[in-house]
C-alpha cells in the first residue's frame, strides 16, 4: 500500500497513517487475525442481537409465536447480513487508516440505530428507524467499496464497482419498501433479501476478492461466541430468578444447568474442526457463509428460549411447560443439525460420525415431551452428543496412527 501522508500514531501492531491507497490484501498473508477495531465493531452487534432476542421472548411469552418468530427472522437477517458484509470486505481490504476507521465508526452508529428501531419494528411493524440504521451501515460500506475501486485496477476495480452498483440499487429498494402498503411489504422484503444475497455472487463472478480463510473462520467463530453469550445471560437470569423466587428453586436451577450444558456443547461442536482448511474457493465460502444465517440465528434463539422457560416456571406466562420447553429444544436442535450440515460435515468420516449431530438434534427435540425437565435433559443429551463425537474422532485418529 502506498502511504500518502506521514504516520500519526500507533495502531494494531503497525503504524496508523492518515490515508493509504486501498488495495487488496494477500490471501496467503501469515498471522492474519481479527483486529481490535473489528472486535469493537462486533460489540455493537451484541446490542442488536440482544434487542431481537428480547422482543422474541416477549412475543413468545404473550402467546404470539408466529409474530415473534417472523419478526425475529427479519431483524436477525438485517443484523447478520450487515455484519457479514463488513466482515468479508475487511478480510480483503482492511487498511486500518483514519478514513477506514471513520467509515467503520459510521457503520457502528448504524448498528446502534438499527438496534434502537427493533422494538418499533416488532411491536408496531414500524420499520423506519431500523431501515434508517441499516442504510447508514450500507452507505458507509458503499463508500468503502468506492475507495477500493479507486485503489484497484483491472478485474479488482470491476468487482468493487459492481459491489457499489449493487449496494446502491438495493439501498433504493429498502427506501421504496417503506412506501409500500403493509400488505405488500412481506413480498417486497423477500425480493430485497434475494437481491442482497445476489450482490456478492454477481459482483465476484469471474474474479473473487482476496478474503483470508483463517481470518474469516476466526471472525465467524467470534460472532458465534457473541450469540451464544445470549444463552449465558439467560442462564444467569435463571439463577437469579431461582434465588428471587425460592418456591421454584428446584425447577430454575436445572434450567440454568441445562442452558450451560447446551452452550458448552454448542461451543464444542462448532469449534471441533479447522474450517479454514475447507474454505478454498468462492463457491464453498459463499455456501458456508450464507448458511450461517441458520447457525447463528438458532444459537441466539436458544438464549431467548431459556428466558421463556424461566418465565413459564415463575408463572409469568400462560404457556404450557411443553410449549416453553420447545422454545429451547427447537433452536438447539436446529443449531446442532445445521452445524453438521454446513460446518463440520466435510470433516466427518463414515456413517457413525455423520449421524452423531443429526441424531443428537432429534433426541433434543424428543426432550420437549419432558415438560419442566426438558431443558436439563436437552443439556444432558447435547453433552452426550459431544462425548460420542469426541469418542468416534479419537477412535479414527487411533486407527490412522496404527
Amino acid at each position: 500500500m502506498d502511504e500518502t501522508t506521514t504516520p500519526t500514531g500507533a495502531g494494531h501492531g503497525r503504524e496508523v497513517v492518515t490515508r493509504v491507497r486501498m488495495r487488496a490484501r494477500s490471501r496467503s498473508e501469515p498471522h492474519r487475525a481479527s483486529t481490535p477495531l473489528e472486535l469493537l465493531f462486533d460489540l455493537c452487534f451484541v446490542v442488536a442481537v440482544a434487542q431481537a432476542g428480547t422482543r422474541l421472548v416477549h412475543a413468545l411469552v404473550e402467546g404470539r409465536p408466529g409474530h415473534g418468530i417472523s419478526g425475529y427472522l427479519l431483524i436477525f437477517f438485517a443484523v447478520w447480513w450487515a455484519w457479514m458484509n463488513f466482515t468479508w470486505f475487511a478480510s480483503a481490504y482492511d487498511t486500518d487508516d483514519i478514513p477506514y476507521r471513520i467509515a467503520t465508526l459510521v457503520q457502528m452508529s448504524g448498528v446502534l440505530v438499527l438496534a434502537a428501531g427493533v422494538p418499533r419494528a416488532f411491536d408496531d411493524a414500524d420499520y423506519g428507524v431500523a431501515v434508517a440504521g441499516y442504510l447508514i451501515m450500507r452507505l458507509a460500506l458503499t463508500g468503502q467499496w468506492l475507495r477500493a475501486a479507486c485503489g484497484e485496477s483491472g478485474a479488482g476495480r470491476r468487482v468493487a464497482l459492481r459491489y457499489v452498483a449493487g449496494l446502491v440499487l438495493v439501498e433504493f429498494g429498502w427506501v421504496g419498501l417503506l412506501l409500500l402498503p403493509g400488505s405488500l411489504r412481506t413480498g417486497g422484503f423477500l425480493v430485497l433479501v434475494a437481491a442482497e444475497l445476489a450482490v456478492p455472487a454477481v459482483a465476484e463472478h469471474g474474479h473473487g476478492t482476496s478474503w483470508h480463510p483463517e481470518h474469516i473462520a476466526e471472525r465467524y467463530g467470534l460472532f458465534t461466541l457473541i450469540v451464544l453469550g445470549e444463552t449465558i445471560s439467560a442462564a444467569t437470569l435463571a439463577v437469579q430468578s431461582a434465588f428471587d423466587e425460592s418456591a421454584a428453586l428446584d425447577l430454575l436451577l436445572p434450567i440454568a444447568a441445562g442452558g450451560l450444558l447446551i452452550v458448552f456443547a454448542a461451543f464444542w461442536s462448532y469449534f471441533a474442526v479447522p474450517i479454514h482448511e475447507y474454505l478454498t474457493s468462492n463457491r464453498q465460502a459463499f455456501q458456508w457463509g450464507y448458511s450461517h444465517y441458520a447457525v447463528l440465528g438458532s444459537a441466539a434463539a436458544i438464549g431467548a428460549g431459556i428466558e421463556v422457560a424461566v418465565e413459564q416456571v415463575t408463572r409469568h406466562t400462560e404457556l404450557s411447560a411443553r410449549a416453553a420447553a420447545a422454545c429451547v429444544t427447537a433452536p438447539t436442535a436446529v443449531f446442532l443439525f445445521t452445524v453438521w450440515a454446513v460446518h463440520t460435515r466435510p470433516f466427518k468420516r463414515g456413517p457413525a460420525e455423520h449421524l452423531v449431530l443429526p441424531a443428537g438434534a432429534a433426541a433434543v427435540l424428543l426432550c420437549t415431551l419432558a415438560g419442566h425437565l426438558a431443558v436439563p435433559l436437552a443439556g444432558a443429551v447435547s453433552a452426550a452428543t459431544v462425548a460420542v463425537g469426541v469418542r468416534l474422532a479419537a477412535r479414527r485418529a487411533a486407527t490412522a496412527a496404527i
